[in-house]
């Protein structure tokens, strides 16, 4: 009944939002009492935290997977691409501005998470890319990384980039390709170019 509660949940918070998502209204689409989901979760806060938990970890094993395909470094960052953004439903309703706004704690926990994960996926991906030629060799790969991920949440900020004027998905294209332009060598353009033509 947990793993239901989290999964229903987790639906129910990336269409919606974490804060326009009552415990009621999950129940209902549970189809269950509020006891029951209080029968595990204390609060909504202990269930947004267990839900966020759950979809880092989903997120994070996939992405895991990913990497253990061996492609080339440019397939592989827009392969998580598509990956994520499966998972996160285009994230219409916003979730992480409502997560940061009304649950900041959490918000704050999932960031350093997410971090300290994508660090080193990121790193591994520069030098993978350096070692066959798609990267340049001069790249500062701690500078590289760090800048990625701050312009990964940046993105995010709806009132930097409202979700009436872009989707996620188009603002990852956009990211990605600043990204890889930034750091690719001709050789790593050309890849570029292939992936974007498939989004």
């Amino acid at each position: 009944m947990k793993h239901k509660i989290l999964d229903t949940s987790k639906e129910l918070f990336l269409n919606l939002g974490f804060k326009s998502v009552t415990m009621d209204e999950i129940a209902s689409k549970l189809g269950v009492s509020k006891k029951t989901i209080y029968k595990y979760f204390e609060n909504k806060t202990e269930l947004v935290a267990a839900v966020t938990e759950y979809m880092f970890d989903t997120v994070s094993f996939g992405i895991d997977t990913i990497c253990e395909l061996k492609m080339n470094p440019i397939e592989e960052i827009f392969s998580i691409k598509r990956f994520v953004m499966k998972h996160l439903k285009d994230e219409k309703s916003s979730p992480q501005y409502q997560l940061q706004k009304y649950y900041p704690k959490i918000y704050a926990s999932l960031t350093q998470k997410q971090f300290d994960v994508m660090q080193v996926c990121v790193i591994n991906n520069l030098k993978k890319g350096i070692e066959i030629g798609l990267y340049r060799d001069n790249i500062n790969l701690e500078f590289t990384s760090r800048i990625y991920f701050n312009g990964m949440v940046g993105i995010k900020n709806i009132e930097l980039f409202p979700l009436t004027d872009y989707s996620m998905n188009t603002l990852m294209n956009h990211y990605l390709e600043y990204h890889i332009r930034g750091i690719a060598t001709e050789k790593g353009l050309q890849e570029l170019k292939k992936q974007l033509t498939q989004k």
